[in-house]
């Protein structure tokens, strides 16, 4: 009888140090559901090393929601995904495809000026004459592919805004994992709009040793500040999760387009 009385007593302490802790600024925020819903889009049916990154992208991206702190779905085309249903996503994790026709792509850019969250890599950010998109360029912030490095490599990243939400726990400088790395013409740091996150130092050029880059400004990151969106330029092959600087960059990004939520920061909930 005494032991049990001593366990109340030892639990009703715990629950008012528990709460005093709580009300004087405990430091956790433990979700009791779902934060948010999340659609990551891909190809299966892209080029290969677009494919190999496609797949440790899903990997990267459920490992996040251990715990289920989040939703994550996953599909292999926009296909079924009208406005009514895209507005059900906090954020799209797009890795090597795009909205490929006139009403996915209605419904996309209906989704996206409606305070929809992107974040896109490599591949999803492929925008020239082909797509007959105009849009697109208008969302990207930039002008369409002009140009790329051949084979891929590692170069070394500069941040161009070590203050930004998405780089200021990264170093100022760090080497990137292996790419193939497109460069956009006009280039995204002649849009007002637009703020330049990372880019490629000068220091690399020559950049390529099949095609060769010379020259010109090489943003790899950046965000059009008219949209909730981050762009990152890297995403080839299957070795871009493996250095630890990128992948925190990567979920800076991912991290950064949710808090800006319509409905609020759902990490503050």
């Amino acid at each position: 009888m005494i032991r049990l009385i001593f366990i109340v007593i030892l639990f009703i302490c715990t629950q008012f140090q528990f709460g005093w802790a709580q009300d004087a600024g405990y430091p956790a925020n433990y979700a009791k559901t779902p934060r948010f819903k999340g659609l990551l889009v891909y190809s299966d049916q892209a080029e290969p090393a677009h494919v190999e990154f496609a797949r440790d992208a899903i990997e990267f991206f459920h490992r996040l929601t251990y715990g289920e702190g989040w939703i994550m779905d996953v599909d292999t085309s926009f296909e079924k995904y009208d406005y009514e249903l895209l507005k059900e996503y906090d954020i799209l994790i797009v890795i090597n495809t795009m909205p490929a026709a006139g009403v996915q792509r209605e419904a996309f850019e209906r989704y996206m000026e409606n305070g929809g969250g992107w974040i896109g890599f490599h591949a999803a950010g492929y925008n020239d004459s082909s797509t007959a998109w105009p849009w697109f360029n208008k969302f990207l912030g930039c002008g369409p592919f002009y140009c790329n490095n051949w084979p891929p490599q590692p170069v070394l990243l500069t941040c161009n805004n070590v203050v930004s939400p998405v780089t200021r726990n990264l170093p100022a400088e760090f080497v990137a994992p292996e790419s193939e790395w497109y460069q956009f013409n006009p280039s995204p740091c002649e849009n007002p709009d637009v703020e330049v996150l990372l880019s490629i130092s000068q220091k690399n050029y020559p950049l390529g040793i099949k095609d060769v880059v010379n020259h010109g400004d090489f943003p790899v990151v950046w965000r059009n500040q008219n949209y909730r969106m981050v762009y990152l330029n890297y995403g080839h092959g299957d070795r871009e999760f493996t250095d630890a600087t990128q992948n925190l960059l990567t979920l800076n990004a991912f991290r950064y387009v949710v808090s800006l939520s319509p409905g609020g920061d759902p990490f503050k909930k």
